[in-house]
């Protein structure tokens, strides 16, 4: 099965000034592109030449791993983002925050805390469990919340191309503008 670049639900243009156009460009056309590319080269004659992308994350390693885990983590990422984006998200998504977090400020607070302290480059995820149960996840890398049996149901980008451009160093300020453009739509979708 070849793995396709997944299709932006936007112009790259779109979700500025939050990202930009240049950081859309950069992170969707070329970083998430190589990726794409080095696991079409990486798959052929192993036993994931056909398997789909999430069955990858779940059962490879070394490179094949890495490129699978950031090719699913960048298509759901870029998915999760729409230019009329940001709120709050409402129906059971927002019943089961309140429920772990009291409130989707405290939950807020407790995500980007944990991108930011992230170590190193990685992902901090909202993910649920089989009964529906959320919790914040950081990975590593190109980690997912997949190899633990969770359903990602919304991720931050801490890799520094996602957004040294806008950004520079300020990885915690990127996270706190991150929410203006999530479409929640989108996102109540995976839960």
């Amino acid at each position: 099965m070849k793995i396709e670049l997944v299709k932006l639900p936007y112009e790259a243009g779109a979700l500025a000034p939050v990202i930009s156009k240049q950081t859309i460009e950069f992170h969707h056309g070329k970083h998430l592109q190589t990726y794409v590319n080095n696991l079409n080269n990486l798959i052929p004659g192993t036993k994931f030449e056909n398997a789909d992308l999430e069955t990858i994350v779940k059962e490879a390693d070394g490179g094949i791993f890495n490129n699978a885990g950031q090719v699913l983590n960048h298509n759901l990422y870029f998915t999760q983002f729409s230019p009329s984006g940001g709120g709050k998200p409402s129906g059971k998504l927002a019943a089961a925050i309140d429920a772990a977090w009291g409130s989707f400020e405290n939950f807020q607070k407790e995500f980007e805390a944990a991108g930011a302290g992230l170590f190193g480059s990685g992902w901090v995820w909202l993910a649920k469990d089989t009964d529906g149960k959320l919790s914040i996840t950081k990975e590593q890398n190109a980690g997912n919340p997949v190899t633990k049996g969770l359903t990602p149901v919304l991720g931050f980008d801490v890799w520094e191309h996602s957004y040294y451009l806008d950004y520079q160093n300020r990885r915690a300020d990127h996270l706190k503008e991150l929410w203006k453009i999530v479409d929640w739509e989108a996102v109540n979708k995976r839960y």
